[in-house]
């Protein structure tokens, strides 16, 4: 019996590299993003979008709004930061991008005294001057202004320099400034180090989350996750939560907040600024 021959498989025998028309394809992507996030800083053409974070007892009351980035490409399209943070992080534009992410929460802050409000930054943002030259010059301009603004930081951003994070977290505090772990449960972190952070809270990831209420393992994983919060006296905050019956559960669980499209999804037109007087800045 004849054995048909096997197809050749494009790109099987050409080794990783430049060479490499998949790597090429990645490469001229990534090339792509930064230039628009580029041109979105250098034209100013940034905003948050504000979602809630509601209190998981009672009435659901919300308790702040996280600031997520925005950016506008040439065409006006509003594109998230899951579609861009990932080729620019490691990139002096993701350092320009927390300077923004900042300076507009900061603004939206001044502009709404009632406001608390929690801004994402990298790890990596902490040695950059800018950034703490933007923080310092809101502060100078009202010393209170820490106490309404959580600075969150993902997990794995976090263990890439967790001695920097713990001292810039302790100078930090001292303004009234809390912090939040994002992401967290995602595997990153190492017990030793999560017990010398001075985290406020910690927002369990979302792969835990959907659909928890039918998932008795998500459920064991978030009753440790939820256990060794209080254990270092940390509010828990469950992200992506989308249903009622996952609500219920988290409830059930003992969750602090909640946050997800069944409260209230991102958007650049809050209610609350909608009030005379009241605006988000951008």
């Amino acid at each position: 019996m004849t054995v048909p021959e096997t197809p050749p498989r494009p790109w099987a025998d050409i080794p990783e590299g430049a060479d490499n028309p998949l790597n090429a394809a990645v490469a001229n992507r990534d090339a792509s993003t930064l230039d628009m996030v580029r041109a979105a800083v250098r034209h100013r053409q940034c905003m948050l979008a504000f979602q809630p974070v509601v209190q998981a007892a009672g009435s659901r009351r919300t308790a702040f709004y996280e600031g997520l980035i925005r950016i506008l490409d040439a065409t006006g399209r509003v594109i998230p930061a899951r579609e861009f943070m990932p080729a620019v992080e490691a990139d002096e534009l993701g350092r320009q991008i927390d300077c923004v992410a900042l300076d507009m929460g900061l603004k939206t802050l001044a502009q709404n005294p009632a406001l608390r409000l929690s801004i994402n930054m990298s790890a990596r943002s902490i040695g950059y001057g800018q950034w703490m030259r933007t923080l310092e010059r809101a502060l100078r301009g009202d010393a209170r202004l820490g106490e309404r603004l959580i600075l969150e930081i993902n997990e794995r951003s976090a263990m890439t320099v967790p001695e920097l994070v713990t001292d810039f977290m302790d100078r930090l505090q001292g303004h009234g400034i809390a912090f939040a772990l994002d992401d967290f449960g995602s595997g990153a972190i190492a017990i030793r180090h999560f017990r010398d952070f001075f985290f406020d809270a910690v927002k369990i990831d979302g792969q835990f989350i959907r659909g928890i209420h039918d998932d008795h393992e998500n459920q064991s994983a978030v009753r440790a996750l939820i256990a060794m919060a209080r254990e270092f006296e940390m509010l828990t905050i469950a992200e992506a939560v989308e249903t009622a019956e996952e609500a219920d559960c988290l409830v059930k669980l003992g969750i602090d907040c909640m946050q997800g499209y069944l409260f209230g999804a991102p958007t650049v037109r809050p209610a609350w600024a909608n009030r005379s007087g009241v605006r988000a800045a951008g």
